[in-house]
């Protein structure tokens, strides 16, 4: 009993407000033009027809879209799901059914409707309950536009609020509008502002979502459904409340026919049928993306850049309502192609943990042309999934990096030939190898006289190699010799001319396993220095966004800032040599059929293994580890795809996957050589005789040098997820110092 008396009190609250705002505008309505001429009525006049110029043209949330580089979608973002639409892209049958079920006399009185106020009011009263409103399609929209201009949760809910000062307030700004819009342009943006259900807001949108027509492509059917909704979205949803939703349909068609907009038999006939609602959702973010990756790194730029706005809010809200389209890099071809290599060799839903990300770098462009993860975006603690981009840096992905391997001797190399030493240069590659007499770039030593470092084969030590030869067989000891040859600092500089960081953002760290790769870094990072050779020595910074257009005009999209980093007879040489990795070398058998050039890494105890390789159209990396941790969780006695490894090295799954990838990513793409390097480089000789009694011994042990020999690193590794540390930092002169267990 207690119950039904607070429902009939409630009901007749509604009843007194009804009334109240009734009289309380109509007073106002006659006061306005009944008071005499005079200065105060005249400004108190004017102070009733001000309109805020946010009413006239408010900003609405719209959504906003990246595209790929071939125009199709890759995701959406939104606050509010909205598509505005000019009036004319509306059907005529649709702006009938709205303004015959909630303004029946729109195009006939002013901001306000007397008889329809009366109307609704004695209806209301028979009723015993609101059926009926008496707000104009004016003062809807202004009730609307003050919701959704609204910068404060008071302000939203003082907007929306049922009592007569919200109603004058609506009166008084609707008076104004009529002054300064057609009733056209009222309609048109009453559409665009009106919620249907469902997380559809404006007419475009809601056709798409019930019925995957546009607003313009709206039957009659379709638009008495729509039409419906509107004075109460979550009531007559027709998708939460089929039954409501169609009865409501019905007393719109009934509505219609009343006015003479349809016949009665055209509106018998429309009842007989069903609500014919054919749903599609639109996915809000990245998760169920085709390249969902790709997309947080897009994401991630924009929320990251205050080029977008000052604050994180602000671009947020930029992101989420500034209706942009975002025209990005990501070739849809190419992301199949890294998508399908990688989930080949490391199924996403692989028993043993692990996974792999590969990035695509146009050289001379810095364009990102794919990005991806052998996992599904999503929870981490799920097997198959993961949330952390471990192809980009923290700052586009939350991953700490990963240690490079052998992949780091690439910038020894290019530092010894920028400093003039030529392919027949030969250095011993001793056994053994104490790191002494290197300085970083502040001058201060480091190493360690008592640490004694070896290489991966007995027969590999006591011999020379040259800097062919020894890029070749990847061998450690002969890049300590040449790191110390050329000097820790010039390497140091050489790599981050190629625009090599930590993937933290920070400076890389400088020991004399530097050039073994013990910094921690992204794929991303990796293949757009390797992109730099590739360009004959002109790097880009990496791009994912070529354009961002929003609907009063363009944004500044990031630049690739591309430069001249080396010189480009060096580069030439540095790809002279690579290309023999793929031959001749350790990834020997991983070549694609055209000219390319590349190499290998492992990580020390196989907590990773990369490739990393280009040719002149496209550079890649591929990483191959464990997101739990590589030193807990190491690449051995571990099946990947169609087969079981003991040990994995570079050679073994980054290099297959590269392989795989560059053939699809390249097929249809013209084919195009390197330059030859310069001649003096070859002053002592190609580089590539060795002892005939090696020959055969060195193809054995193409499987066990840095194939790459795990061990070309040292320990200390940072994981992406959860680091577990590596082997110990002893403290040399007072600094950390890493030591690789070397087996090269």
């Amino acid at each position: 009993m207690e119950k039904h008396s607070r429902g009939r009190s409630a009901r007749l609250s509604d009843l007194l407000i009804a009334g109240v705002a009734a009289g309380v505008l109509s007073a106002v309505l006659v006061l306005q033009f009944a008071l005499p001429a005079g200065l105060g009525v005249k400004h108190a006049r004017h102070t009733f027809e001000t309109l805020p110029h946010a009413l006239i043209s408010p900003v609405l949330p719209q959504r906003s879209v990246i595209l790929a580089a071939d125009g199709s979608k890759l995701a959406t973002f939104y606050y509010e799901n909205r598509l505005e639409v000019p009036l004319a892209s509306v059907a005529p049958i649709m702006r009938q059914a709205i303004i015959a079920i909630e303004d029946s006399r729109f195009y006939h009185h002013g901001a306000l409707d007397a008889k329809g106020i009366v109307r609704a009011l004695v209806a209301n009263l028979s009723a015993g309950t609101v059926i009926q409103g008496g707000s104009t399609l004016s003062q809807q929209y202004v009730k609307n536009a003050l919701a959704e201009t609204a910068t404060t949760t008071t302000a939203r809910r003082e907007a929306l609020e049922p009592t007569a000062a919200r109603k004058l307030r609506e009166l008084r700004f609707a008076v104004a509008l009529e002054k300064h819009l057609t009733k056209d342009q009222i309609l048109e943006r009453y559409l665009n502002i009106a919620y249907f259900g469902d997380g559809a807001y404006g007419v475009e949108e809601a056709a798409r979502h019930y019925f995957r027509v546009h607003a313009a492509d709206l039957t009659l059917v379709q638009a008495a459904t729509l039409a419906g909704i509107v004075r109460a979205p979550q009531t007559y949803n027709p998708n939460l409340h089929p039954m409501r939703g169609r009865e409501r349909r019905d007393t719109v068609l009934d509505r219609m026919a009343e006015l003479k907009v349809i016949t009665p038999q055209q509106a018998a006939e429309t009842k007989t049928r069903p609500l014919e609602l054919r749903l599609t959702g639109t996915p809000n973010g990245c998760v169920e993306s085709s390249a969902p990756f790709f997309c947080d790194y897009v994401q991630r730029e924009i929320l990251a850049n205050r080029a977008f706005g000052k604050t994180a809010q602000e671009r947020r809200f930029l992101l989420q309502r500034g209706g942009l389209q975002i025209h990005t890099t990501l070739e849809p071809g190419m992301q199949k192609a890294a998508q399908r290599a990688l989930n080949h060799y490391v199924p996403p839903d692989n028993k043993s943990g692990k996974a792999a990300a590969e990035v695509l770098v146009r050289p001379g462009t810095g364009e990102i042309t794919a990005m991806a993860i052998d996992r599904r975006m999503g929870d981490s603690t799920k097997r198959g999934t993961l949330w952390v981009n471990l192809a980009a840096d923290a700052d586009h992905g939350s991953s700490l990096g990963m240690q490079a391997g052998s992949t780091f001797k690439v910038f020894t190399l290019a530092a010894a030939l920028d400093k003039g030493m030529a392919f027949g240069d030969e250095l011993d590659a001793p056994k053994s190898f104490v790191p002494t007499g290197f300085r970083n770039c502040d001058g201060n030593r480091v190493g360690d006289p008592n640490v004694s470092l070896g290489n991966a084969a007995d027969g590999e030590g006591g011999k020379k190699f040259t800097l062919v030869t020894g890029t070749w067989h990847s061998v450690n000891t002969f890049f300590l010799q040449l790191e110390r040859e050329v000097g820790l600092c010039a390497t140091y500089k050489m790599a981050n001319r190629l625009g090599m960081r930590r993937a933290t953002g920070e400076k890389l760290e400088q020991y004399p396993s530097f050039t073994l790769g013990f910094n921690t870094v992204s794929p991303l990072r990796l293949a757009a220095a390797y992109a730099a050779f590739a360009a004959r020595g002109r790097y880009c910074r990496p791009i994912a966004i070529t354009r961002i257009d929003g609907p009063t005009g363009s944004l500044p999209a990031p630049r690739a800032k591309c430069h001249q980093a080396i010189d480009e007879g060096v580069a030439d040489a540095v790809s002279h040599v690579l290309q023999g990795v793929l031959t001749k070398g350790t990834a020997k058998g991983n070549d694609i059929g055209r000219p390319a050039a590349g190499k290998t890494g492992t990580v020390d105890n196989f907590s990773a293994a990369w490739f990393a390789g280009y040719t002149p159209d496209m550079a890649s990396a591929v990483w191959v580890g464990d997101p739990r941790g590589g030193y807990k969780h190491p690449l051995r006695d571990v099946c990947l795809g169609d087969a079981c490894y003991g040990e994995v090295f570079g050679a073994d799954v980054p290099a297959p996957i590269w392989r795989e990838t560059m053939e699809a990513a390249l097929r249809g793409v013209p084919e195009h050589g390197f330059h030859g390097p310069p001649g003096d480089y070859f002053r002592k000789g190609d580089g590539e005789k060795e002892d005939d009694k090696d020959k055969d011994k060195n193809k054995d042990k193409d499987k066990n040098n840095d194939k790459d020999a795990a061990g070309d690193q040292d320990g200390g590794e940072t994981e992406p997820h959860e680091p577990d540390g590596g082997t110990s930092r002893p403290i040399i002169m007072g600094l950390p110092f890493f030591w690789p267990s070397i087996r090269e």
